[in-house]
Parts: C-alpha cells; sequence; structure tokens
C-alpha cells in the first residue's frame, strides 16, 4: 500500500513539474516577443527623433515604459511559476494553486522590487533616442563611465561555449541550462552529457551545477538575448571602423 501511495506522489510531482515547466516556456515566449516590441519601438523612436518629433518620442517613450512594467510583472511570474515546479511536493490536503502562485509573486517580488533586464530595456530606449543628438555625452545626470556599461550591458551569462570556444553569436545550434543558465553548442554539450554518464558538471569554470540533456534546451529568450547581444556588438564596433579610402584616391588621381 505504501508503494503505491509513493508512486502516486511522484506521479502527481511529475504531472506538475512538467505543467509549471509548460507555463514557463509558455511566459518566456511572451517576454520575448515584449522584447522584440520593446526593440522595434526603440527604432521607431530613433527614427522620430531624427525628423525632430519630440512629441510622438515622448508618447512612444510612455508606452514604452508601460511595456517594460509589464515585462517585469512577466518576469516575476516566470520566477514563480519556477519555484513551484522546483519545490512542490503533495500534502494531505488539496493544493490551492492559485494561493501557492499569489504566494510565491509576493516572495518574488519582495526579494527583487525591479529585475535588471527591465531597467535595461528603458536605459537602452533613452539611450538610442539621447544618442540621434547627442552620440558620445552622458545623458543628463550620468557620468561618462554610466555610457561606457550600459553600451557594454548583456543578459547572457558567457559570451563563449566553453566546449567549442566559439563566441555565442556564432554558434549554429545554442542551447542554456535550465539549472545553471550557461549556454552552449547543441552537439557540444551533449556529446559531454553523454561522455559523463548523462550526468556531467557544467563546463564553465567555477559553475558546480551538474547538467542533465533534458534540461540543456533553447529557450524562448535565448534566440532574441542572442541577436540583442549580436546587435551590441555590430554598435560597438563602427566607431573603430576606419574606412579604406586608397582606392577611391587612386581612381581619383588616375
Amino acid at each position: 500500500m505504501a508503494s503505491t501511495s509513493g508512486s502516486r506522489h511522484d506521479g502527481l510531482t511529475e504531472r506538475i513539474r512538467n505543467a509549471t515547466t509548460t507555463l514557463y516556456s509558455e511566459n518566456n515566449s511572451l517576454l520575448g516577443e515584449i522584447r522584440k516590441a520593446m526593440s522595434l519601438m526603440k527604432e521607431v523612436a530613433v527614427d522620430l527623433e531624427r525628423d525632430n518629433q519630440s512629441q510622438m518620442v515622448k508618447k512612444l517613450e510612455d508606452a514604452a515604459m508601460q511595456l517594460s512594467e509589464a515585462y517585469g510583472d512577466c518576469t516575476h511570474y516566470s520566477s514563480s511559476i519556477e519555484s513551484i515546479g522546483n519545490l512542490y511536493e503533495p500534502g494531505t490536503e488539496l493544493t490551492d494553486f492559485k494561493k501557492l502562485l499569489e504566494g510565491e509573486l509576493v516572495k518574488s517580488k519582495t526579494a527583487s522590487s525591479s529585475f535588471p533586464q527591465k531597467e535595461s530595456l528603458m536605459r537602452q530606449f533613452r539611450e538610442a533616442v539621447w544618442n540621434v543628438h547627442h552620440a558620445g555625452e552622458p545623458m543628463p545626470g550620468e557620468e561618462q563611465e554610466d555610457v561606457i556599461m550600459t553600451s557594454t550591458q548583456c543578459n547572457l551569462l558567457n559570451f563563449t561555449c566553453p566546449l567549442s570556444g566559439k563566441p555565442v553569436t556564432e554558434l549554429a545550434d545554442p542551447v542554456r541550462s535550465v539549472e545553471c543558465k550557461h549556454i552552449y553548442e547543441r552537439d557540444a554539450i551533449l556529446a559531454y552529457i553523454k561522455s559523463k554518464n548523462k550526468n556531467g558538471r557544467c563546463p564553465v569554470a567555477g559553475c558546480p551545477k551538474i547538467l542533465k540533456a533534458a534540461k540543456v534546451v533553447c529557450d524562448p529568450l535565448l534566440q532574441v538575448e542572442i541577436e540583442e547581444m549580436r546587435s551590441m556588438n555590430n554598435r560597438n564596433a563602427r566607431p573603430n571602423v576606419i574606412e579604406d579610402c586608397t582606392g577611391l584616391d587612386e581612381e581619383e588621381n588616375a
């Protein structure tokens, strides 16, 4: 009898964890769409600023602020769902999942009233608009060091795959660990895990997390964050590019 009860307990726990994994993935897809929308709004705001449409830019900034607040709420929601999936254990009474989720949301918001990603979204928006007419100058109330820090902000934990050595932006099939959030080339990390008898410690130096093939995935936000990093790298590289006009000079002299 105890064995049957234990099996039911384990089966219920597994179903709850599968359900929370699905909800977590769906909510992260929404976060990805919000990030894409913010990027598009930033591009439109830059075009409007170039045309000196300051009132339209202000309206767009207000809308972006509302969207960033929604992003923060969704991030708390994702954190709460993940927490329930990791910690849930069936009790002797029926679980009130609505109450459980509300409790986890309170914990998440108490632990962190804001998320760096949310703040970064609005900072990048304002900086892009500011740079239209004030490139290289710190925004009002900020120091030059703040400008440098903003231009190098990134949400990815590692910039290269620890196994292939390739930059994250050049990976053909990037995946991220659910446990530690580090990023790898799919084939390389799966081969590594297999070589460790299906359980191996994360190959990133100093990371203690144990990896499993089922928990190394391309989550909904990964491609969005990699594309943001790729765009950031392109922006930062432009000031250092010196155009070679030697050929043009030779043609003019000919």
